[in-house]
């Protein structure tokens, strides 16, 4: 098994005609995903390879079938985007957009409420299924299916490190996804863990963390006491100084709050097996998850 995407999702790319969505989207169907339909507005009829491309995202799910769509949109549109895709009743948006204004976002957020629509991101890599479906942007073969691993992160560039340090060591993953580096997102850690723990077929997480907010501190109480899986834990930024931003635009420490020592104890406290060095963190899952 595996959570929110598999090998009979169906993806539709918003902004498929523009440069960024045109490379991704083929990077996806490379990997097996099933684009059945791109969305440009004033440029439907058009096809992207051989990608139908319609106006609105509510043709390409009442013509393709579409349930999932994968968002190359620019910032400032972007928003309006994923509100588009939750009327159409698409079942998860990823909006891999970086720099979608705050504002936009939390109307996006207080939208989604009572719909039945899944948000990953955004300023997210995205989502993957190890040999059944990616979207996103992250590099598929770095990844190893057959699990019994799920990966969940704040960053993407440390998923991908992660995944490599697993897939090097023999160590399948389930599912993969980056819930995106923002103050406001549509999924977090604890949506995250929750899927996996109920996912029979993941025996254990990698949740990678940073600094700034309390995501990692309400994600450590969710595993102590919810999760019978065993977590593997690493925070990034431990020599982030005071007030300054690192990257993310959630990772900035506000006085004692969001550091990377208080969620690491966080973490400790809570029965998380905690990686203090990125670089073996192979080895550590080898020897935590027993495999």
């Amino acid at each position: 098994m595996s959570i929110f995407v598999n090998k009979d999702t169906r993806v539709v790319v918003q902004g498929i005609t523009g440069k960024e969505g045109q490379f991704h989207a083929r990077q996806c169907i490379e990997y097996g995903t099933n684009v059945v339909a791109g969305v440009t507005p004033g440029k439907g009829g058009m096809k992207m390879d051989e990608v139908p491309v319609f106006n609105t995202v509510e043709e390409a799910v009442n013509k393709r079938g579409a349930n999932c769509s994968l968002i190359f949109v620019p910032p400032a549109f972007a928003a309006d985007a994923i509100l588009e895709a939750i009327d159409a009743g698409v079942e998860v948006v990823v909006a891999i957009t970086e720099g979608i204004p705050a504002l936009d976002m939390l109307r996006v957020k207080n939208y989604l409420k009572g719909k039945n629509t899944r948000l990953i991101g955004p300023n997210c890599p995205g989502i993957i299924t190890p040999g059944e479906c990616k979207v996103g942007i992250m590099p598929g073969p770095i990844h190893k299916s057959g699990g019994p691993i799920g990966v969940v992160s704040r960053s993407g560039t440390l998923t991908y490190e992660v995944v490599y340090q697993l897939t090097q060591m023999g160590i399948g993953q389930t599912t993969c996804l980056g819930i995106g580096g923002d103050p406001v997102i549509g999924t977090n850690f604890i949506d995250v863990l929750d899927s996996f723990e109920k996912d029979s077929d993941t025996k254990g997480v990698v949740m990678v963390g940073e600094i700034g907010g309390d995501a990692e501190e309400r994600a450590a109480e969710f595993v102590k006491s919810n999760m019978s899986k065993p977590v593997i834990g690493f925070i990034a930024g431990l020599t982030a100084p005071p007030g300054r931003r690192m990257g993310h635009a959630g990772a900035i420490i506000s006085g004692k709050s969001g550091t990377a020592k208080g969620k690491i104890k966080a973490l400790r406290d809570a029965g998380i097996h905690v990686c203090e060095d990125l670089g073996s963190l192979g080895e550590f899952a080898k020897e935590v998850f027993k495999l």
